[in-house]
């Protein structure tokens, strides 16, 4: 890896988060000279990191004027999950079909450190530990195409759960249960089960929308 790709990663990930905790304010414009000022990159990996978060709908890009945050409401939280149950079955059924050993000792791993922010509030760490999942699960799959699908879904959604979680503790011990539960399937290459834990997790995420509106 060079080491202006990996600032940029750096740089993607230090604004991925700073999206997703609602550090850079939805409906808010933020240059780039302002990034680099907050995040201490140069322009290059920051561009590039804007470029990624662009295609992935967290941010719109404007020439000239800098990087503008969208709002996420609930009505399109409902439609990314309709596609991201049916994209993220097919990806874990298939990351049980294939992972191999190394693999599996990965998400295993990944499970045990899942299952120690239950009982917490450490929201950062479990986001953290949330996009670590979701590339093992990808790699897992062996299939290039659903990086492209999952990377956009899983993020816009991410980012709504922790815009909108209340019961801190409560809602993150749910939802790193259900990831538990998907990852030990696929570790033990139980296709069918990792893909009926997969859409326990989607129904938890489609629960948790509505229960935004009824709260509003």
């Amino acid at each position: 890896m060079s080491g202006v790709t990996y600032k940029t990663d750096q740089a993607y990930d230090q604004l991925e988060r700073m999206i997703a905790f609602q550090e850079l304010k939805p409906g808010t414009m933020v240059s780039e000279s302002t990034l680099m000022e907050l995040t201490g990159f140069g322009r290059t990996p920051i561009r590039e990191a804007l470029q990624r978060l662009a295609w992935e709908r967290m941010v719109e890009i404007h020439p000239r004027r800098g990087a503008f945050i969208p709002h996420i409401f609930v009505e399109v939280q409902l439609k990314i999950l309709e596609v991201r149950r049916g994209v993220e079955e097919l990806a874990v059924r298939l990351a049980a079909q294939r992972a191999d050993a190394l693999q599996k000792a990965d998400m295993g791993r990944l499970a045990g450190e899942m299952d120690k922010v239950i009982g917490g509030n450490d929201l950062v760490t479990y986001g953290d530990l949330l996009r670590r999942i979701n590339e093992a699960i990808v790699m897992a799959a062996r299939n290039d195409y659903l990086l492209l699908a999952m990377a956009p879904l899983q993020g816009l959604s991410r980012r709504f759960w922790f815009a909108n979680v209340g019961d801190q503790q409560g809602e993150l011990a749910k939802a790193a249960r259900l990831h538990c539960a998907v990852l030990e399937h696929i570790c033990l290459g139980e296709a069918e089960a990792a893909a009926q834990a997969s859409l326990a997790l989607n129904d938890y995420l489609t629960d948790f929308a509505y229960r935004t509106i009824r709260r509003a």
